[in-house]
């Protein structure tokens, strides 16, 4: 009895191709599989939370995100916007936060101040 071999070619979403050889059925069978594997990997990932998060934001948007608070309405010296981003769950290197203050600076959005021969940031 001759078997009749199909092919599948399928591509995902991930732009990944897929080629399957075999009989009807088993081609059948292992797109229900993993169609169910990627049903479970997805509801698992909103039952933990994970589907909900916010990406990341950005060095910029979380100072932003301070001078709109009042943060910077008394001078602030670096080391207390390093401790202020880590409140929020953002630790930075301090070799990164001069920059992008220096960068808001030159923008204007904030004013920079020496004292004592330390800079302080101010709105």
């Amino acid at each position: 009895m001759d078997t009749y071999m199909a092919k599948a070619h399928i591509r995902r979403p991930d732009g990944t191709q897929v080629d399957i050889d075999g009989s009807p059925q088993e081609i059948a069978e292992l797109i229900q599989r993993v169609e169910g594997r990627e049903r479970t990997q997805n509801r698992s990932r909103e039952q933990s939370g994970l589907a909900n998060l916010k990406p990341r934001s950005s060095l910029p948007d979380l100072l932003a995100t301070l001078i709109d608070g009042g943060f910077f309405k008394e001078p602030k010296e670096l080391a207390a916007v390093k401790q202020a981003l880590a409140e929020l769950g953002h630790v930075f290197p301090v070799t990164t936060l001069s920059p992008a203050l220096l960068r808001f600076v030159r923008r204007r959005l904030l004013r920079r101040l020496k004292q004592d021969n330390r800079w302080l940031y101010t709105g």
